[in-house]
């Protein structure tokens, strides 16, 4: 018998999203692990909060949301209110009932600012990684660490000169100028028109002219973005086009590759090699235990494989083929070449954030915002691991 199509709409609705998440759905684990870890941390969102005024978004509602985006690759806070009105695994994962409302995206992005700071970040995924589920998974002995660059949000033409006057600032960037009130006509003697004049036809400047930089030289010294002043052009491969950029840094444990640590920098040559330094420092603060760490060839410095000797770190760091500051002291051991081994898979958080998690090129403006949306997301690269490993 052929059925019905017909829309019947009901007065009343019983829906329960715990039925409809699947028993075996990723999220499911990760929702665990996430409140288990926003728990913990309940005493450090007291601390963030005052006891009177308007009641904001709940923090654990907050954090699980800006997962949810990084996870799903949703672009803009408009569109993840968007899904978050219709998609009930959206509202299940946050915690909104089905007749709760969502939020205004403005509210939304001011909340989000103020809570996830650098120092909340991290704090964030110290607390996913001290989970009792996931703590056994890493290695306290054996890291890796690697950088690489994040593209600002900012063009090539917003590099301009320190010294050149600042663009202009009115609603139509090119318009014509408007004259200046000195030279307005101030003869009485004419009589004063009463119609409207129609509208001369002046041609207007594109508002993204085009511009030629070649012959022009220019530097960090010299210039900087209008756009973002954090930014800075740098290039990484001596072949390669320089871009305005930031620098990513992570510390991954190797036992299954998950990371620890997490930095960005401004973008300079020594940017990487004490970036490690600070996140060993942080992750083990006055270890005294031997550790080892792997890293690629742009880590051999004489002065950082030193640092490292004196904080009882092995560097197991890959030769240069020229004056490389690793003897065979460190070679001669086979866990050198283990080392060497586990690194390469520091690439796949990598990979992961700019392909999914957005970091090709961060939408945030200033060194504290992108490196905050950093550690976030390599919290998020972890999440989106947990499932299998804890499979």
């Amino acid at each position: 018998m052929r059925g019905t199509d017909e829309a019947i709409g009901s007065l009343f609705s019983y829906v329960d999203l715990e039925e409809r998440v699947p028993a075996g759905h990723p999220l499911r684990k990760i929702r665990q692990i996430v409140n288990d870890a926003l728990a913990s941390l309940d005493a450090e969102f007291d601390g963030l909060y005052t006891d009177f005024g308007r009641p904001s978004i709940a923090p654990e509602r907050l954090i699980r949301a800006s997962l949810l985006q990084i996870l799903f690759w949703i672009r803009s806070e408009r569109q993840l209110m968007e899904q978050m009105d219709y998609n009930l695994l959206f509202r299940w994962f946050i915690g909104l009932g089905i007749d709760d409302p969502v939020w205004v995206p403005t509210v939304f992005t001011k909340n989000r600012d103020r809570l996830l700071t650098t120092d909340m970040s991290r704090k964030i995924m110290a607390a996913i990684l001290g989970h009792p589920s996931v703590k056994p998974l890493l290695s306290d002995e054996h890291f890796s660490v690697d950088g690489t660059l994040i593209k600002a949000w900012a063009s090539m033409k917003s590099f301009q000169p320190k010294d050149s006057p600042p663009p202009p600032q009115d609603g139509s960037p090119g318009g014509p100028p408007s004259p200046p009130a000195d030279e307005t006509s101030t003869d009485t003697d004419q009589p004063q028109q009463t119609e409207t004049q129609p509208m001369t036809d002046t041609p207007r400047q594109s508002r993204n002219a085009e511009v030629n930089f070649r012959g022009e030289k220019r530097s960090n010294a010299t210039h900087a973005s209008v756009t973002d002043p954090d930014a800075r052009l740098y290039k990484k491969a001596p072949g390669a086009a320089a871009m305005l950029c930031f620098m990513g840094h992570t510390l991954m444990e190797n036992r299954n590759g998950l990371v620890v640590q997490a930095d960005l920098t401004y973008a300079d040559g020594r940017g990487e090699r004490k970036a490690a330094l600070e996140m060993i420092n942080r992750h083990s603060p006055g270890s005294a235990r031997r550790l080892t760490l792997g890293a690629d060839k742009g880590y051999d410095s004489a002065d950082f494989v030193a640092e490292l000797r004196r904080m009882v770190v092995t560097p197991h760091v890959a030769q240069k083929a020229r004056h490389s500051a690793i003897d065979g002291r460190t070679t001669q051991h086979p866990g050198y070449a283990l080392s060497q081994r586990c690194r390469k898979k520091i690439e796949e958080p990598f990979g992961w954030a700019k392909t999914v998690g957005g970091m090709a090129q961060t939408v945030h403006r200033g060194l504290d915002r992108v490196r905050a949306q950093f550690t976030m997301t390599m919290a998020a690269c972890n999440l989106a691991r947990l499932p299998k490993l804890l499979a």
